[in-house]
């Protein structure tokens, strides 16, 4: 692919300068997330002679190698008439061990004595779910107080609450998948058996596991007793014979299980194609100044996957059709890929069925487009290769010409193929993913393996400009039909509070608080995060019998 952008024109240098301070702010926010609940907490746990979790985290990996977290935008903003809850007080992500892709679920008890918020357990059941889809090999670093007991009812009953998370360990262990847990502080109640369903168990001295502590011990049948006694590494090594193995500190119980981890046996060969991988032609930072997330303003999405897939290479299908919409081949770190992204710019193009030129929009689906890509999500599940979906959507073209030219059938072929597709989907959020065309495009609902945001990006069922105009004019016929007058001072003031609402609902930190993406990463490392996501896809080697069902033609 050959990419002729000027990065030094205006407008490059704008789009550059506004992601780099989107991602300036990302990334100091990250940082007092990371901090956890504080200095006073990480002094508390030092005191006792624990590490944090982050620290923990650290030294587990392979030396120089890199976390790649999720979810660290976990209850952003949620739960502050309680102090709030950073990362939702637990970590979690993929990393190398021996070598080894392992997802890790780590507590961090620096934020309320790792206690499980609501989105604690959305978040580990999360990384759970990952862990199955892809059987990817899980570490359980455990340090925590149990549920959070003033909002025990949005923690406790539901199908993904707390109970779904030794579900999850009892349907990971009978797929094979293996699981290790240690016990590094805290384990209590119904926490307690997250490790006991797991493979291996660990524990450290002065750390906790019982089904109730001292105190309610004594309140339920009135026995006193030591919490050493009552369920301390000893009494689990020696007497129950509950724990594995018995370790003096967090040093050793780390170098343990990085120790089992070394032994485990190889994953089965992955059923994609891969090669040496190679790098692209140009650097991931010129992604800074090509992409716009000015609706008004047009880019080629070409130049973005030139910055991507290995040595820019890319084999465009059906290039001359239904043009809003890119498909083709590729290979990003040397696994072979589906691409399938939406084109910004606009396009000149004849009118179905006849000789009239037309217009058609970028960022739009039209029929040509859907049942271009329909075909080729069936081509890589014939031929097993993972989708990448590169999302900047306004939605499905609308209109009679549209609607005469089937536009709903063509959608719903599309839906139907994402639907059923049994290889790895793969999406990243760039800009705008709006309406059914982020359905379409292998959304949350449509079960990716892993979703990505950028910075920029921004979904809803429609842009915020549409939805606080519509908003607007339903408030206004309102207050009318309650007789009273609005004048054009506060009509914009009622539009521009829904508007202000509705963007803060469509930011991407509001997506991730509530774990709608995995993460939010930087468009420069969108190769390095497809990579990861690849990988770690690779260690499923079964596929199940692609079939659509009823497909509309």
């Amino acid at each position: 692919m050959k990419s002729t952008v000027d990065t030094k024109s205006p407008a490059a240098q704008k789009n550059h300068r506004r992601i780099v301070d989107l991602l300036t702010q990302l990334k100091n926010e990250e940082e007092l997330i990371c901090v956890g609940g504080g200095s006073k907490a990480v002094d508390s746990q030092h005191k006792k002679g624990r590490l944090t979790g982050r620290e923990r985290v650290k030294k587990l990996v392979d030396l120089g190698s890199h976390f790649f977290e999720l979810g660290i935008y976990a209850a952003y903003e949620m739960y502050e008439e309680w102090g709030g809850a950073p990362g939702a007080g637990v970590i979690t992500g993929l990393a190398r061990v021996c070598g080894r892709t392992v997802m890790l679920i780590v507590n961090d008890a620096t934020v309320k004595a790792g206690a499980f918020f609501p989105m604690t357990a959305k978040k580990v059941i999360r990384a759970q779910n990952i862990a199955i889809e892809n059987r990817i090999p899980t570490i359980y670093l455990v340090d925590s107080a149990g549920i959070f007991l003033p909002l025990q009812e949005d923690v406790f009953p539901d199908t993904d609450d707390f109970g779904r998370v030794f579900r999850n360990n009892a349907v990971m262990s009978a797929m094979g998948i293996p699981q290790i847990a240690a016990i590094m502080g805290m384990c209590v109640a119904g926490g307690a058996y997250l490790p006991v369903m797991c493979d291996h168990i660990l524990m450290t001295e002065g750390s906790g596991l019982f089904l109730a502590g001292p105190a309610l011990v004594q309140a339920a049948i009135g026995q006193k007793t030591s919490a050493e006694e009552l369920g301390g590494a000893k009494m689990h090594s020696q007497i129950s014979g509950t724990v594995d193995f018995r370790e003096p500190d967090d040093e050793s119980c780390i170098a343990r299980i990085r120790s089992l981890v070394d032994k485990m046996g190889a994953p089965n060969a992955a059923p994609f194609s891969h090669t040496k991988s190679r790098n692209p032609l140009y650097p991931g930072e010129g992604i800074y100044s090509i992409f716009t997330a000015d609706p008004g303003k047009q880019y080629d999405v070409r130049d973005i996957i030139a910055r991507i897939v290995d040595a820019s290479e890319f084999d465009e299908y059906r290039a001359e059709s239904g043009e809003t919409l890119l498909c083709g081949y590729a290979r990003i770190g040397g696994w072979a890929v589906g691409i399938v992204a939406n084109q910004k710019k606009h396009v000149q193009t004849f009118a179905r069925g006849s000789d009239q030129k037309r217009i058609e929009f970028g960022g739009v689906i039209y029929t040509e487009s859907a049942e271009k890509a329909a075909r080729f999500i069936l081509d890589c599940n014939q031929n097993r290769i993972p989708l990448i979906f590169l999302h900047d959507v306004n939605g499905f073209m609308v209109g009679k010409d549209a609607e005469w030219s089937g536009i709903i059938r063509a959608g719903a072929k599309m839906v139907n193929a994402v639907a059923n597709s049994v290889v790895p989907k793969i999406s990243v959020i760039c800009g705008g993913s709006f309406g059914a065309g982020h359905y379409a495009m292998c959304g949350k609902a449509y079960d990716p393996r892993f979703m990505f945001a950028w910075p920029t990006a921004r979904y809803a069922v429609m842009s915020g400009d549409a939805a606080a105009t519509t908003l607007a004019e339903i408030k206004l016929k309102q207050l009318e039909r309650e007789g009273k007058k609005v004048d054009e001072k506060q009509k914009k003031e009622v539009y521009e509070s829904i508007r202000s609402t509705y963007e803060y609902q469509t930011d991407p930190r509001y997506a991730a608080a509530r774990l709608w993406v995995d993460a939010i990463i930087d468009p420069a490392h969108t190769r390095d995060a497809l990579i990861w996501a690849l990988e770690a896809a690779a260690l499923n080697s079964e596929l199940r019998e692609f079939k659509t069902g009823v497909l509309q033609t």
